[in-house]
């Protein structure tokens, strides 16, 4: 069995990480492998910020869910390995670009690429991603698939639109937050695992339970990400605890606890997001608020319930590897600390 790559389990459980995707280690180490031909260009720049960005590391989880899922349905070809790292390149590019407009300068611990190589390029190496990734789908003629992949990416967008559109508002509702994550995480994580029942011949009958299955992890994966912006180490987090406040985005623990507090405290919380810092409000003061109202409990019981709905999803499916490994998958979602 060929060895897994590095960049896969870096900050993560190792024992546990191995046991999920040991299934599949042969094709996320062909799909690596075909990530780094893919970053190849005569243009030194994107080959050197692109090499930047995937040595970075990452889970990869999204690939491997494809593959787990072409796995469960008996598919064994080049085209999904394809298919796992036209994902990974979409993913990149919404990082590239997220990064940008959120001013980030950390991710994974250490330097943003545009912090390295400034905005304007970088904006045009999330372009270059996401046509690359595009023009690889495109090499086994499915429009289906590419159908999907285009849908993800434009429902991906337009949940950033409706994070910009929405930047420091404390009346954002918990609605709202759940139409955001499921069009900025969802999607994607939903169309990665629904991709292999479009591979021909076809497999109707598993389409909408594996796009189920990816949309539910999604959103656990998203709540978990938020949940870590207020638990997490900042060491392990790879960036500062409260990013999310500091950009001035509202999350599922605060949108939870700002009805239930005193209008001083709502304004603390407004003064963090007007000043896009920690200025005139210590971070320990927004922590022990979410902590008293205990929302970030709540949320982490909203998370379970999702992960418990992607189960569901999966329960007509035979047992195998790849079953038990996707089971296995948001179970791994709700313990990572990364």
């Amino acid at each position: 069995m060929s060895a897994m790559p590095e960049s896969i389990l870096r900050a993560e459980d190792f024992g546990r990480a191995a046991q999920l995707l040991e299934p599949i280690a042969g094709k996320l180490a062909a799909t690596e492998e075909l990530i780094r031909a893919k970053l190849g260009s005569d243009v030194p720049f994107v080959e050197n910020a692109g090499r930047y960005l995937f040595e970075a590391g990452g889970k990869r989880l999204r690939p491997a869910m494809l593959l787990l899922s072409a796995r469960l349905l008996e598919r064994d070809s080049d085209e999904e390995v394809t298919y796992a790292a036209v994902v990974e390149f979409i993913h990149a590019a919404t990082l590239v670009h997220d990064d940008i407009i959120d001013h980030s300068e950390l991710r994974r611990g250490r330097r943003t690429v545009h912090a390295v190589w400034g905005s304007n390029l970088t904006v045009l190496l999330g372009d270059w991603l996401y046509t690359t990734a595009m023009r690889m789908a495109l090499a086994h003629d499915n429009l289906a698939i590419i159908d999907l992949f285009c849908g993800a990416t434009l429902r991906m967008t337009e949940g950033e639109l409706l994070v910009l559109e929405r930047l420091g508002a404390t009346d954002l509702e918990p609605a709202e937050y759940f139409d955001i994550i499921e069009r900025k995480t969802a999607a994607l994580f939903s169309a990665a695992c629904a991709a292999p029942a479009l591979m021909l011949p076809g497999r109707p009958e598993a389409h909408g339970q594996l796009a189920a299955y990816g949309r539910a992890l999604g959103l656990c994966f998203q709540l978990v990400d938020d949940l870590l912006d207020f638990t997490a180490d900042e060491r392990e987090l790879g960036k500062p605890v409260l990013s999310d406040l500091r950009e001035g985005k509202l999350t599922l623990p605060m949108l939870l606890a700002l009805p239930r507090v005193a209008a001083a405290e709502r304004a603390k919380v407004g003064a963090v997001l007007a000043d896009r810092d920690f200025v005139r409000v210590a971070p320990e003061e927004i922590l022990e608020l979410v902590a008293r109202e205990g929302t970030v409990e709540e949320t982490a019981c909203v998370a379970r319930d999702w992960a418990d709905r992607a189960l569901e999803a999966l329960s007509s499916f035979p047992d195998g590897d790849a079953k038990r490994a996707l089971e296995a998958a948001p179970d791994f979602v709700l313990r990572r600390r990364s």
